[in-house]
C-alpha cells in the first residue's frame, strides 16, 4: 500500500487508514484482531480509535491485541479526546484537565507509553482554544503523543487552531472530516484552510456511510448498519433523492469498470487533492478486504470528471472568487 505523508509532516502513513469504531460493539476482539493482521499484511499502518467508541472498548480491544499478537511499531497509532465519558469534572470536553485525563486513560486501555496521532475529537465552545492547546503541548511535553491532529473542525475553527498553534510544540497536521461523494461540504473552507496551513486530510465515512455501496438501493439489508437500532439514524442521514442519483452513477461507473461501487467510491476520495487517507470500517475481515481492493483501482479521468459532476456542490461567494 502507497504511504503518504501526513500534511507538512514526517509521518508517514498508508492511504488507507483502518477505523474502529465498530469494535467492542459489532466487532468482538478475535474478529478486530483479523482484521488488523490483514491490514498489515497488505500495507496498511494508520489504526484510528477514539476514547468513547464503544465507551472505551475499542482501544482496549486494540490493545490487547498490540499486547499479544501485532507489534507496536507496526501501527501509526491514532486515538481521540473531547467527548463525553462520564459525568464528572474531567469526563470530557476540551478543558487542560479533561483532557489531559482523557489521554491517560486511553494510554491505560491501549497498553502503550505513547500514541503517535492524538486528535482533539471536536470544537468545545466553553473552552478557550488557547488552554485546549496547551494540553496538546504538555502531552508532547511528557512524551505521550508525537504528533496531533484534530477532528469535525469547521474551517474557521481549523484555520484559528493551526494559526496558534504554528508557534506551539505540536504544529497541527491533520483534520479527520466526513468526506465523501455524498458529502462534499468540506470544500467550501476546510478543505482550502487545510491547504493552506500544510494539514493532511483523513476522510471519515467515505463511503458514504455505507450508501455508497449501493446495498440500500432496493431496500435496508436486515444485516446491515442501516438496519440496527444504533446505527440507522447514521446510515439514513444519506438516504436522499440527492444521493440515489450519485449512488447510480457511481453504480454505472463500477460497472463499466468490472469493479466493485465501493472501489469506485474509495477510489474517487482517496485520490482527491489534500486527501491523505480515507478511515475505512469493517464489521467482518471479509468486508474490510472489499475495501482493501480499492489499492488496485484508479479511476480514468472522464469517470472521475463524471462523478465530479453529479455529485457537486456550489461553492458560491466568498469561497468562489469574484470574477
Amino acid at each position: 500500500m502507497e504511504q503518504r505523508h501526513l500534511g507538512r509532516s514526517g509521518l508517514r502513513v498508508s492511504r488507507l487508514g483502518l477505523g474502529t469504531m465498530t469494535w467492542g460493539r459489532d466487532t468482538d476482539a478475535e474478529e478486530a484482531a483479523s482484521q488488523l493482521v490483514a491490514f498489515i499484511d497488505l500495507g496498511g499502518t494508520l489504526v484510528d480509535t477514539a476514547d468513547v467508541y464503544s465507551d472505551g472498548e475499542s482501544e482496549r480491544i486494540l490493545g490487547g491485541i498490540l499486547a499479544d499478537l501485532v507489534p507496536r511499531d507496526a501501527i501509526v497509532l491514532a486515538t481521540k479526546a473531547v467527548a463525553r465519558r462520564d459525568a464528572g469534572p474531567f469526563g470530557g470536553g476540551a478543558s487542560r484537565g479533561a483532557l489531559l485525563a482523557a489521554l491517560d486513560g486511553s494510554l491505560r486501555r491501549l497498553g502503550v507509553e505513547h500514541v503517535d496521532l492524538w486528535q482533539l475529537h471536536a470544537w468545545d465552545v466553553e473552552v478557550p482554544i488557547e488552554e485546549t492547546l496547551s494540553a496538546v503541548d504538555a502531552a508532547l511535553r511528557a512524551g505521550k503523543i508525537r504528533y496531533a491532529g484534530v477532528s469535525n473542525y469547521s474551517g474557521w475553527q481549523l484555520a484559528t487552531a493551526a494559526t496558534l498553534q504554528r508557534s506551539g510544540l505540536a504544529p497541527l497536521i491533520s483534520t479527520q472530516v466526513e468526506y465523501s461523494l455524498l458529502e462534499r461540504g468540506i470544500e467550501r473552507e476546510v478543505l482550502p484552510a487545510a491547504a493552506h496551513h500544510g494539514i493532511g486530510l483523513l476522510p471519515w465515512a467515505p463511503l458514504g456511510r455505507g450508501v455508497l455501496t449501493g446495498k440500500y438501493r432496493a431496500a435496508t439489508p436486515a444485516d446491515s448498519r442501516g438496519a440496527s437500532a444504533h446505527y440507522a439514524p447514521y446510515v439514513e442521514h444519506h438516504r436522499t433523492d440527492r444521493a440515489a442519483r450519485i449512488v447510480q452513477a457511481v453504480v454505472t461507473a463500477a460497472d463499466g469498470l468490472a469493479t466493485s461501487a465501493l472501489s469506485v467510491a474509495l477510489a474517487w476520495v482517496r485520490d482527491r487533492p489534500g486527501v491523505v487517507a480515507p478511515i475505512v470500517g469493517a464489521r467482518d475481515t471479509g468486508q474490510l478486504l472489499g475495501s482493501l481492493i480499492s489499492e488496485e483501482l484508479t479511476l480514468p479521468e472522464a469517470i472521475r470528471a463524471a462523478l465530479d459532476d453529479v455529485s457537486g456542490i456550489d461553492l458560491g461567494y466568498p469561497e468562489r472568487p469574484i470574477s
